[in-house]
Parts: structure tokens; C-alpha cells; sequence
């Protein structure tokens, strides 16, 4: 298993790094994992670039300080407020139309017992109009966690965020975002790991949430930059 900790400079070359870790996993079949807390951003849904009110929607994430970004998987927006917590977990595959579903039930499995040894006892679900809806997320008092993927035929990227802390930040961003969308979303739907109980430093939840996902396999591990931020 290859580990990938810390931040680059900048947030194109912090993307490149992700993109790096799926093309990898594809040419090598060698797990990796990488969690971090990203540069203060909006990550947009792919399909959301081709939607009416993008352009507006990359004005207001803008305006309140986010710089917009496309992600490679799917989904609506997500902010990432400098300390939301994003994991990446990519993993080989043989067969593109086998796994989807054991893929996310394990990481949301994974990721659960993370929040929980963290004082957060979260669950599966999410509330009505939450961020970047769908069907593997968890949620304790609004949703912390959300779940996306993105299968290739070599390789998988199961990704996503934990809301650790500034949820009325990120809550405020998106809001005037998805308006711009035209999509529905209720600032009140998000949760945090500090709301909930737990740290709200981010660094304590990038190491739990990595032990999750790596598990028992034995690990090289490759640092950017200083620390695991």
C-alpha cells in the first residue's frame, strides 16, 4: 500500500497529485491511499460545468474567497474550507462493472469507525438537501461525510470529505452556489466532526481516517511538504 502525506503548494499541483496516485494504482495494481486537508476551494461535479448558472456559481465561490475546481469523480460541489479533511483510496480492478457498491460500503464502513474511536458517533444517511447528495454518505447532526467514485478499467478512486470544522463557512459558500446551480440545498444539513464531539483540528482526523483506509497492509510511504496537512 502506498501512502501519499501532505499538501503541495498549490492547488494544481496538490490535484496532480491525485491524479497521479489513480494512474499508478492502474499501471502498478499497488493500492494507495492520501488524505489531507486541501487549499481552501469549491470542487465541482463534472456534469456541473455544462449546467446553466455555472459561470455564476464559480463567481460566487470566488467572491467568498474559494477558488473554483473540477473533480475527477462525480457529484455536486463540495467547499473545502482549509481544514474539511479530503480522503483518496485507489484501488485496482479487474472488472469495471464489478465492485461499485462493495467498494463504498467498506470505505463507508471504514470511515464510520474512524469518526467513532474520534468521540463521533456517526451513521449512514444524510438529511434532506445536503451537499453533493447521494446514496453513501454519514451524517451526525447533518451530514460529515460525503462518498464518491470514479472506476476506470484498471483502476477505482473511492473519494471524499469529512467536514471537520468552519461548517458555517462551508455551509455559507455552498449555499450561494448551489442557488446559483438552481439546485436545492439547507445551510442546516451540515454537520462537523467538532460539532459532534470531536477534534476540530484537522490533523487528529487525517491520521484516523488514514489508519482506516490503509488497514492491516504494510505501507511505503511518500511525503509532500511538511507534516500531513
Amino acid at each position: 500500500m502506498r501512502v501519499i502525506r501532505g499538501r503541495a503548494t498549490t492547488i494544481s499541483a496538490d490535484r496532480e497529485r491525485t491524479r497521479t496516485l489513480l494512474d499508478r494504482t492502474g499501471r502498478t495494481g499497488e493500492p494507495a491511499v492520501r488524505v489531507c486537508a486541501p487549499h481552501r476551494q469549491v470542487a465541482f461535479g463534472r456534469r456541473e460545468a455544462a449546467e446553466p448558472g455555472y459561470d455564476r456559481a464559480v463567481a460566487a465561490a470566488r467572491e467568498r474567497g474559494f477558488e473554483p475546481v473540477e473533480r475527477s469523480v462525480g457529484g455536486r460541489a463540495v467547499a473545502y474550507t482549509g481544514s474539511t479533511v479530503a480522503f483518496a483510496h485507489a484501488l485496482p480492478v479487474t472488472d469495471p462493472r464489478a465492485g461499485l457498491d462493495e467498494r463504498y460500503d467498506a470505505t463507508v464502513e471504514r470511515l464510520r469507525r474512524a469518526l467513532a474511536s474520534l468521540g463521533v458517533d456517526a451513521v449512514p444517511g444524510e438529511p434532506p438537501d445536503a451537499f453533493c447528495p447521494g446514496s453513501h454518505s454519514l451524517q451526525c447532526g447533518g451530514k460529515v461525510v460525503g462518498v464518491a467514485q470514479r472506476v476506470r478499467t484498471d483502476a477505482a478512486l473511492v473519494a471524499g470529505c469529512v467536514v471537520v470544522d468552519d461548517r458555517a463557512a462551508f455551509a455559507a459558500v455552498l449555499d450561494a452556489v448551489y442557488d446559483a446551480l438552481g439546485q436545492p440545498f439547507d445551510p442546516t444539513s451540515v454537520g462537523s466532526v467538532a460539532a459532534a464531539g470531536g477534534p476540530s483540528a484537522p490533523d487528529p482526523v487525517i491520521e484516523t481516517v488514514e489508519r482506516a483506509l490503509v488497514g492491516d497492509d504494510p505501507t511505503t510511504v511518500r511525503r509532500i511538504g511538511n507534516g500531513h496537512t
